[in-house]
């Protein structure tokens, strides 16, 4: 039996009845690290004695019957969440030497729960890309093919998920960073309600839309590790203080009766027909269990992905300000005054996609364009919030593609950002209106890659975007990576 095939919760299982102790399991998944991610590059550090000491302790708590519902499983983290002790980077140059001397909130939490950290995953620089190849060390490929790209930012944490390389994975979503990957890796991955997550220790990129959220085999798992890092927490202002729900309590729900809206921008031109047909063939899926489909328009669709980039490149622009080499960050060794020194610093530390987005968000902020660009973009951010409230007087949730295309080719869209950016169309809506989505494969392209769809809930009501990516998995056939 190959232990790393297995759900959490079918590990969880095994663990508690000593089929299999929580040393064995990590020594499993870190052997498979050791025999693909030289192929796959999903890990930027693989933190292999700590995570057997780690999965030592846990497994004392196992022995004694105090086991909580992660103990003892094996997680990778991405390299943007603040991990005591353990290098933290963000897949820049500016980073390369960080080491955090404290955890971020989601970190104190699953170490509480005794998880077992195998290591840090690559991300697209800061969280700035969706194909992870903007990474200054890892660029990550593919699982169903080495030739494509894994999706990103979170592309290393979507592709070790998806090639085994790990039971459960930690990703950030800015503005589709988890759902994308996960959707080319062929694996589940739920960006949360913004502030359903603390995100104290998240290295910021923009932080009006950065949520942290989980990645896993399935929709159920994706639950099982909310319920440990949901919560309040004093350290962020702009978590809520809501209190969380058991997000696996609508596991099995029925779907009789529940109205799924179709949005008509999300279905036309620019959707490849493959992804398409595979996301209405679905659509049908949960009609065939009860399920009501309904009709409807969001018509600031084709405005989102400027207002997006405007927004998040704003923010962007005052979190990395503070990378000048002197407070923060890479420190050139070119002898010269002050703003030499800073522009020689920000020059070698950052990348090309990072400046890009640099330049665009001071550019949007500058006086005499502030209200131009900047203010009409908040002002779609209010008209997008309004056409989502719209939809959901009449629908319980809301179902599109989560990417117009499967995974593409590694050398495909790098040199044209703009096609790059357009690309993330289907899912920043979900990050400017703050809401729950998740993203599960749905069905494969002609070549054998994955297809994912999105499940839009309403605000905090995560446990229902689970419970029906649960209901529509439990009759789909997902197919093994091929690596």
């Amino acid at each position: 039996m190959d232990v790393t095939s297995l759900t959490i919760k079918e590990l969880r299982t095994k663990l508690d009845n000593k089929e299999i102790s929580s040393p064995e399991l990590t020594r499993a998944y870190i052997d498979r690290i050791n025999r693909i991610d030289d192929k796959l590059l999903s890990f930027i550090t693989v933190t292999a004695d700590e995570a057997v000491t780690a999965a030592e302790k846990a497994q004392e708590r196992i022995n004694k019957g105090e086991s909580s519902p992660l103990c003892g499983i094996p997680m990778a983290i991405k390299d943007n969440i603040c991990t005591e002790g353990v290098k933290t980077t963000c897949a820049s140059k500016m980073l390369e030497n960080f080491v955090p001397p404290y955890n971020a909130t989601v970190m104190e939490k699953l170490n509480s729960e005794n998880i077992v950290m195998l290591g840090k995953t690559s991300m697209d620089e800061f969280a700035m890309g969706g194909s992870t190849q903007t990474s200054a060390f890892k660029k990550t490929k593919n699982p169903y093919n080495t030739e494509c790209v894994p999706g990103g930012s979170s592309g290393g944490s979507a592709a070790a998920m998806g090639a085994g390389l790990c039971a459960g994975a930690l990703g950030s979503d800015t503005g589709g960073s988890i759902r994308q990957p996960s959707s080319f890796c062929g694996v589940t991955g739920l960006k949360p309600t913004y502030g359903r997550v603390s995100r104290y220790g998240l290295v910021a990129f923009a932080s009006s839309l950065d949520q942290i959220g989980p990645i896993a085999q399935t929709a159920e798992d994706c639950g099982i590790i909310l319920n440990a890092i949901a919560g309040y927490d004093r350290h962020d202002g702009t978590v809520s203080k809501r209190p969380a729900d058991d997000y696996t309590a609508k596991i099995g729900m029925s779907m009789k009766g529940v109205k799924i809206a179709l949005p008509a921008e999300f279905y036309a031109e620019g959707i490849d027909e493959e992804v398409r047909k595979a996301v209405l063939s679905a659509a049908d899926s949960f009609k065939a269990m009860g399920a009501e489909l309904v009709d409807c328009s969001m018509p600031s669709l084709k405005y989102a992905v400027a207002a997006y980039y405007l927004i998040s490149s704003a923010e962007a622009s005052s979190n990395l300000s503070r990378y000048d080499g002197i407070k923060y960050g890479h420190r050139s060794e070119i002898v010269g005054n002050y703003n030499e020194l800073i522009t020689a610093s920000r020059s070698e530390g950052f990348g090309d996609e990072v400046k890009r987005r640099i330049l665009l968000g001071n550019y949007a902020l500058c006086s005499g364009y502030y209200d131009a660009y900047y203010g009409k973009a908040m002002a779609l951010k209010q008209k997008i919030r309004e056409e989502y409230a719209e939809i959901y007087e009449k629908c319980d949730l809301i179902l599109t593609p989560t990417a117009p295309t499967a995974a593409y080719g590694v050398t495909e869209n790098i040199d044209d950002p703009k096609k790059m950016y357009q690309a993330d169309i289907c899912t920043v809506t979900v990050n400017i209106a703050s809401l729950p989505a998740i993203s599960t494969t749905c069905g494969y392209t002609d070549k054998g890659m994955p297809i994912g769809m999105s499940i839009i809930g309403k605000m905090w009501d995560e446990a229902s975007v689970i419970g029906a990516a649960d209901a529509f998995e439990k009759g789909f056939a997902r197919r093994p990576a091929n690596i």
